[in-house]
């Protein structure tokens, strides 16, 4: 979800709720403790030099159970961010503790922030000797109990 999405969607629900990708919320008197532009330079298992920039949002909880942050005082803050860091129209990430800090992705489902599970993926596979994944074809046979061991249909 890009950053002019985030803000479109906030000007049109009432309150603010991130659910974890188990379906958990977090708790709603969360904080947005920083938003920001991350940029990440960086060269590849193959040697391919790389750029990625992600807007990062960090929620943190509180032991401030009497405020919750409306989706008017998150536009300002995105605003000002936007407006003395130059920060671009790119993804969101959102950093939340967990165990460690996790990080995530941003979705909406009509009702809730998602934050969506990322995952590490090798981006050079070629050059490292990871096959590619192959598609199997399944077959269809017309009757699955006459295969008998060492009848080669399976």
């Amino acid at each position: 979800m890009k950053l002019s999405e985030v803000k479109n969607t906030l000007k049109q629900v009432k309150t603010i709720a991130f659910e974890l990708p188990n379906g958990d919320l977090v708790p709603n008197h969360f904080h947005v403790t920083e938003v920001g532009q991350i940029t990440k330079k960086f060269i590849d298992c193959g040697g391919t030099v790389r750029d990625e920039k992600v807007v990062n949002f960090q929620l943190w909880n509180a032991d401030d159970y009497d405020h919750r942050l409306h989706p008017e005082k998150l536009i300002n803050i995105i605003e000002l961010s936007e407006k003395i860091l130059s920060i671009e129209d790119l993804e969101v990430e959102v950093e939340y503790q967990a165990d460690t800090i996790g990080k995530f992705g941003l979705d909406f489902n009509g009702t809730n922030f998602l934050l969506t599970s990322k995952q590490t993926n090798c981006l050079a596979p070629d050059q490292c000797g990871i096959p590619p994944k192959q598609k199997i074809n399944i077959i269809d046979v017309p009757n699955a109990n006459s295969c008998a061991p060492g009848s080669g249909c399976c």
